[in-house]
């Protein structure tokens, strides 16, 4: 960590302004960012500074650790790939997500996500990681496991984001057959026996499960200060019950009504930012940027292209009308930080940690030319 760091001649997004000066960085934390002629120091050439992104929900992960079907990579060599691919989008702080409950979608066996969280510990204590990762944990509602699963993580202080989902046909982001069908059937190749049965099976579990089984998340959750995410909500009884269980960041609901409706409860609506890219869902729900037009849209997560949580707020800015890129760049850094409670981060501001990126872009996908951690270059 280098005593003092002085970044000069940029563009510097504080609050809802962008500032022409430096940036002082002191023993790790912004100690003061100076507007108009700037100070000698490295020379930004008028890029953009920003807060180091904030990253609540990537699978990314898993691509590397199983990158076919049946194969499990190296955990070490996995997390290193992912940490590089992460940290060079400019993402500083990231949630991994590991998977609580296996089901017929394949999933992990017990212990698996344990072997894996302690291999991403490990590689942090030895330095061997660019970004912070913090653990997010995606509890399958609907798997009869999913609470042996959750039991490995008991007293886990990496764990500081906990999300409820349900995955059965006809629940949340199945609520129309077709996609399902897209998903289980055609992508399987089941026959139209085959697959009315793994359907019945898996309504079934969910009928004898998920109500339980989300009920006594919230509740362990609630006693250990772990922020509780909803997922895939549709309906206002989805909110209403979001509410009951004292969720904060509401994920990808997928109608407008259960976005509004979870907003004006005072949680924060997260959405994909391969959505705001594409211009819509992948799944074929609600898109994104409709929901940032009307207000409703207050977090972004790059889900399962690292480099999108960088692009989106670059392309909400240039095409929706009264979203400015303050605004957008405060759905990856200053609302998911106050979201989850890491209070030190997320903002440009003297006296927080240095977690800050430079971006480059005339037009088009941006370049993160730097980033750096708590004062110290990382990519």
């Amino acid at each position: 960590m280098s005593a003092e760091i002085v970044l000069s001649n940029a563009r510097i997004i504080v609050g809802d302004q962008i500032l022409s000066g430096s940036l002082v960085v002191r023993n790790g934390k912004i100690a003061d960012v100076c507007e108009g002629a700037s100070r000698v120091g490295e020379d930004l050439e008028g890029d953009y500074l920003v807060p180091g992104l904030i990253e609540l929900h990537t699978d990314h992960l898993e691509q590397h650790y199983s990158p076919r079907p049946g194969v499990r990579w190296n955990t070490t060599a996995a997390i290193q790939a992912h940490d590089a691919q992460v940290a060079t989008s400019g993402i500083t702080t990231v949630f991994d997500c590991l998977r609580m409950g296996a089901d017929e979608d394949g999933g992990f066996e017990k212990g698996e996500m344990r072997d894996l969280a302690d291999a991403i510990q490990a590689a942090q204590k030895d330095g061997r990681l660019r970004s912070e990762h913090l653990f997010h944990l995606r509890c399958e509602v609907s798997s009869d496991n999913v609470l042996e699963h959750f039991a490995d993580f008991e007293q886990d202080p990496y764990v500081r984001l906990v999300s409820l989902m349900d995955h059965a046909p006809g629940q949340r982001q199945f609520q129309s057959m077709d996609q399902y069908v897209l998903y289980y059937k055609e992508k399987r190749g089941l026959s139209d026996e085959a697959f009315a049965h793994f359907v019945a099976r898996r309504q079934a579990a969910s009928a004898k499960y998920a109500a339980v089984h989300r009920d006594e998340l919230a509740r362990i959750c609630a006693e250990r200060g772990i922020t509780v995410a909803s997922h895939d909500d549709a309906t206002l009884d989805h909110v209403d019950e979001a509410i009951s269980h004292g969720v904060r960041l509401a994920e990808f609901p997928t109608s407008f009504d259960a976005a509004e409706a979870s907003h004006k409860a005072g949680m924060s609506v997260l959405m994909g930012a391969p959505n705001i890219v594409r211009g819509k869902s992948h799944s074929g729900n609600i898109a994104a940027r409709e929901l940032a037009e009307r207000g409703v849209l207050d977090v972004l997560s790059s889900d399962y292209v690292p480099l999108s949580l960088l692009h989106a707020p670059f392309v909400l800015s240039d095409e929706s009308q009264g979203i400015s890129l303050p605004q957008a760049i405060a759905m990856v850094t200053s609302t998911p930080a106050r979201t989850v409670g890491l209070n030190d981060r997320g903002r440009i501001a003297p006296g927080l940690r240095a977690d800050l990126v430079r971006v480059h872009r005339e037009q088009g996908v941006p370049v993160a030319r730097a980033t750096w951690r708590e004062g110290r270059r990382v990519a």
